[in-house]
């Protein structure tokens, strides 16, 4: 029967019973804080496109570091600003690297945060690419062995998680295989598995010095009109070992996330990425919003539609509000 037997508006008369029917909630362990570490010492650049946002040396970060474990945030990510590019990205898989420095003075400091890395050469080539380049192409297999060097370097200096962002075809197995062949079979694999092209990115490659020198990364990264592939990829990166696959971005693809939450039995991750986060402080800057209202029911909605971690640049904020409740 309909009304006026059922009047759904019962059950919202107000907060406490609003939120003990609540389908879907939001905790501080839900969330994964991203980090940009450059080299030097007592460095903390202002990243002008994400506000809030800084390029730090690893003493700055491990201060962070402990800040974000106190706000109850389980895991941060690391990304690398070498002071030397090249076409090879040595410093990606250098263990003097600024990430790998990073992961030693972390652990040391704040043993219990988790240390996940993205493993990716786009920081660290002087071209911007992800990938090895031959006559303006990006070489898929020869660059599979630079990233598993990459990630091994990662674990070696005491990574909890290694993250391959690059979308090369066969990269998760190329560092299971070293991972495992090295004595580190119990470290997961967090799969960027479905990356998408996409123009969310901008305000990130200002933060990681990333832009490519030349043309762009659609023949790697994923077509944005494309959402039966992101399954493709997803399967593909099972078969390889990942152990939790990631959808990036996520505000623009909460289908895909919700696809592959329904396919397959295994963590998702989604990534808020810089674009989403800058759109929101600029709007808010601008009066035009409530910045803690549309962030929290932004996060949310990536739970709800099926994501279990989320990478987000709002996760102190977003922390905060919710330990304050």
């Amino acid at each position: 029967m309909a009304y006026p037997i059922h009047r759904p508006r019962r059950l919202r008369s107000g907060d406490t019973l609003r939120r003990m029917v609540r389908e879907t909630t939001l905790s501080p362990d839900d969330l994964i804080y991203p980090l940009f570490v450059t080299f030097g010492k007592g460095v903390r650049n202002n990243i002008s496109s994400m506000p809030g946002c800084f390029q730090m040396s690893v003493d700055e970060i491990v201060k962070e570091a402990h800040k974000v474990y106190k706000l109850g945030i389980p895991a941060i990510i690391l990304f690398g600003i070498p002071e030397h590019k090249d076409a090879k990205a040595s410093q990606a898989y250098s263990p003097k690297g600024v990430v790998q420095q990073a992961i030693r003075a972390i652990k040391n400091k704040v043993p219990e945060l988790l240390v996940i890395t993205d493993v990716c050469l786009c920081e660290y080539t002087d071209h911007g690419h992800c990938g090895i380049i031959k006559k303006g192409k990006v070489l898929n297999d020869p660059t599979l062995e630079l990233l598993a060097k990459e990630a091994l370097s990662h674990v070696k200096a005491g990574a909890d998680i290694v993250a391959p962002s690059d979308m090369m075809d066969g990269r998760v197995a190329a560092i299971r295989t070293i991972l495992d062949s090295n004595g580190h079979d119990e470290i997961p694999i967090i799969s960027y598995a479905a990356k998408y092209s996409s123009a969310f990115y901008g305000p990130f490659r200002e933060a990681a010095e990333s832009t490519p020198s030349f043309g762009d990364r659609k023949s790697y990264q994923m077509d944005p009109a494309n959402r039966r592939e992101a399954i493709k990829e997803v399967a593909l990166d099972i078969d390889e070992g990942a152990d939790i696959v990631m959808v990036k971005p996520a505000l623009s693809y909460m289908d895909i996330i919700s696809d592959v939450k329904e396919s397959f039995d295994l963590p998702v991750a989604a990534y808020n990425v810089s674009g989403e986060y800058s759109m929101v402080k600029a709007a808010a800057k601008k009066g035009w919003i409530d910045e803690t209202k549309v962030m929290m029911e932004i996060l949310t909605s990536f739970k709800r539609a099926g994501a279990d971690m989320i990478l987000t640049y709002h996760a102190k904020d977003a922390a905060k509000q919710l330990n304050s409740h």
